[in-house]
């Protein structure tokens, strides 16, 4: 009987025991700190305990890979904001609400600072145009969220008739914007907290101006 000295092949693809929920996981952490174009495939392997052929094979490519971490974050810290805007009760609360969260979450030592979609890919190489067109969707998809709110919030009495809900959906999405390049910066709870309270003044103008048109 012949004795094959040939080795065995190793199927290739995931690796043996490999758990996609805490690969994302940590993916995440090394896309949050370093941004998608300063994370390289060796910074991803290295966190996820796998080898490139094996992040290949499991997530097809770096860009896919980001999306479902993308999803992943949705999910869970990026809950917050869709939660808020259907349970308060009032437009002014929902919105006020998300400020504070976005300051405790956005200086929050439990993870990188800021928040991982409000700055992400803001300036890409040109070959991650479509990444960077994927995540500006997601802010896009937030502001019309925020819109909506403020809209039934402006149906409900709560702001004049005349209000810009576009333009105010606009401005909290740039303090919330602002909030997390603060936080990148070093800047405190606290401190984005005073934030958070100076723009809710600029709600409280907005509600306290007349409905009537202006006589030009």
């Amino acid at each position: 009987m012949k004795t094959s000295t040939t080795p065995e092949r190793r199927p290739r693809g995931r690796p043996r025991g490999f758990d996609s929920t805490r690969a994302l996981d940590q993916a995440l952490e090394v896309f949050w700190r370093q941004g998608y174009e300063g994370a390289s495939i060796a910074d991803l392997t290295e966190a996820m305990g796998i080898t490139a052929p094996s992040l290949y094979a499991a997530f097809g490519s770096k860009a896919e890979l980001y999306r479902q971490v993308l999803e992943r974050y949705q999910a869970r810290q990026g809950a917050s904001t869709p939660r808020v805007l259907t349970e308060e009760p009032t437009a002014r609360g929902a919105v006020e609400k998300i400020l504070r969260e976005a300051a405790r979450d956005f200086s929050s030592r439990k993870h990188p600072p800021g928040c991982m979609i409000s700055t992400a890919v803001l300036t890409c190489a040109e070959e991650n145009q479509p990444v960077a067109e994927h995540v500006a969707a997601l802010r896009a998809g937030t502001l019309k969220a925020l819109r909506a709110r403020i809209e039934q919030g402006i149906a409900e009495g709560e702001l004049p008739a005349g209000t810009d809900a576009a333009a105010l959906a606009r401005y909290f999405g740039a303090i919330i914007q602002g909030m997390s390049v603060q936080a990148l910066d070093g800047a405190s709870e606290a401190e984005l907290l005073a934030i958070g309270e100076l723009a809710m003044l600029a709600w409280d103008k907005v509600a306290q101006k007349s409905s009537s048109p202006r006589v030009r």
